[in-house]
């Protein structure tokens, strides 16, 4: 095989593993109507600034996992069926607060002052809009997997690393763009639509919430029946 070829499918291939991997865990399209049913009351501005800090945090987030997850678990006695359940718990629980949340919130005037220092926005574009909303358990899980695969030689190795990065990148301009034009895509729907839309994705988080935390109980199941036997 041709060198360059040899050094551009080295590239590609991981970083087409990280997107495809990454991508339909984070959902950004499925986000969309939540992000936009919890920033109702920001003005058009801050509503981009919180899509562009949301973006931010969950490359960093992503990175990190990608990166050093691995090492911050086994720092910590932690095993990823146990970050499963913990995180699919969160999750289950804020689906659920969505789900029976008022069409309009009595606080939205109070959250709308609240929402204009910078402070207040960037602590709700961290918590609860980047995680668990955008990347929970299931997408942590996925960035460990992907950066403990080991690389047979220091090239490789940054190859790869290089290669995962430009991967979450693109996941992450993805999550930019569905966040950023958000209340164009629901604007279409009308305020029924899409208080029906935000209902049904807060059922699908509510699912997802389960599956990732049946995941982490049948890993800690499936371990603690090898250690038995």
């Amino acid at each position: 095989m041709n060198p360059l070829d040899f050094a551009t499918r080295q590239f590609f291939e991981p970083l087409l593993l990280a997107a495809a991997a990454l991508l339909p865990i984070v959902n950004p399209l499925g986000g969309a109507p939540i992000f936009l049913a919890k920033t109702a009351e920001l003005s058009s501005d801050e509503h981009d600034d919180l899509a562009r800090r949301v973006a931010i945090n969950c490359f960093v987030l992503l990175l990190v996992s990608t990166f050093i997850g691995a090492y911050v678990l086994d720092f910590f006695g932690l095993s990823i069926p146990a970050v499963q359940v913990a995180g699919g718990a969160v999750v289950c629980a804020m689906g659920w607060n969505l789900l029976n949340e008022p069409d309009a919130p009595p606080t939205a005037a109070r959250d709308a002052a609240r929402a204009n220092t910078p402070d207040d926005l960037a602590r709700r574009a961290f918590y609860p809009l980047t995680m668990p909303l955008t990347v929970g358990p299931g997408s942590i899980s996925v960035a460990i997997t992907l950066g403990a695969n080991p690389a047979p030689d220091v090239r490789t190795l940054i190859t790869t690393s290089i290669a995962h990065v430009f991967g979450i990148l693109i996941v992450v301009i993805i999550v930019f763009l569905c966040y950023r034009y958000a209340d164009r895509l629901l604007r279409r729907l009308g305020d029924v639509g899409t208080v029906i839309v935000s209902r049904l994705m807060a059922f699908i988080l509510i699912c997802i919430g389960v599956q990732i935390l049946w995941n982490g109980v049948s890993g800690l199941l499936a371990t603690l029946h090898t250690a038995a036997h």
